[in-house]
């Protein structure tokens, strides 16, 4: 019997970063998972999702579904991260840009809630095809193509901010990583 799908969203260029800002913190307090186009059911268009904590004690300064279109940044919350802390997370404008013309590294940049948050990944290994069943946090089987990197680099309004990559992201995969191409299906 087949797996039927009722969600579902997949992308073109896509730059994902996880990290946190100190040692010892047990959750990530910067992701940044973005893409130059996202298709849905509902439409296509640049999106991702961010979140920005620098001071782990306080609330975010930046966290969100992001995307040039409302109605596609409102369906990630409810449709494919249902069931997790991102469920009821905000849809925020932001404009998203993806550079992947440079050999060996992908970059985005994204400007969003008075912020510009500027992403680097370089020396990126060969990449794989991947599929990783659902689970608790991811609740979505993911498959896709990746190419996990080996360094990054984050600048928010121009500053940069020192940050350490865990080996694994949020989604199971690399927590830095250029993700050509894509699938979230639950």
């Amino acid at each position: 019997m087949a797996n039927l799908i009722s969600n579902w969203m997949s992308w073109e260029g896509g730059v994902d970063l996880v990290a946190v800002t100190q040692p010892g913190l047990a959750m990530p307090n910067v992701i940044v998972h973005v893409a130059r186009i996202v298709h849905t059911p509902v439409g296509s268009a640049p999106a991702g999702l961010i979140f920005f904590q620098p001071d782990p004690n306080q609330p975010p300064a930046v966290m969100g579904f992001i995307s040039t279109n409302a109605q596609v940044g409102a369906y990630f919350g409810p449709k494919i991260f249902a069931g997790t802390p991102f469920e009821k997370a905000p849809v925020l404008a932001a404009q998203i840009e993806v550079n992947t013309s440079v050999a060996g590294q992908v970059s985005a940049k994204i400007t969003v809630g008075g912020h510009v948050f500027e992403t680097r990944l370089s020396a990126l290994k060969p990449a794989e095809l991947i599929q990783r069943a659902p689970a608790a946090m991811p609740p979505f089987a993911q498959q896709g193509v990746e190419a996990a990197a080996g360094a990054a680099e984050l600048m928010v309004d121009g500053k940069p901010v020192s940050i350490i990559v865990p080996p694994v992201g949020i989604s199971g995969g690399p927590a830095a990583v250029f993700a050509p191409c894509g699938v979230y299906a639950r």
